[in-house]
């Protein structure tokens, strides 16, 4: 996931947060069954397998 946001450069101006449902209780009840979950402004992008191919359209996509 890193190193497409890092293709994208500087200009995308993608900010990455990563939480660990180990430590939010109400994360590991909402995506216990789903990790590795991505969501993109909030929403669920993928679960289970990050599509490298897609999740760059995606992030390219939120911030034209």
């Amino acid at each position: 996931m890193t190193s497409v946001v890092s293709e994208l450069g500087a200009a995308a101006s993608v900010t990455l947060e990563e939480l660990s449902i180990l430590d939010d209780a109400a994360l590991n009840d909402k995506y216990w069954e789903e990790i590795p979950v991505l969501l993109i402004n909030g929403a669920v992008h993928n679960i289970w397998r990050i599509d490298p191919v897609r999740l760059r359209a995606a992030l390219v996509e939120a911030t034209a």
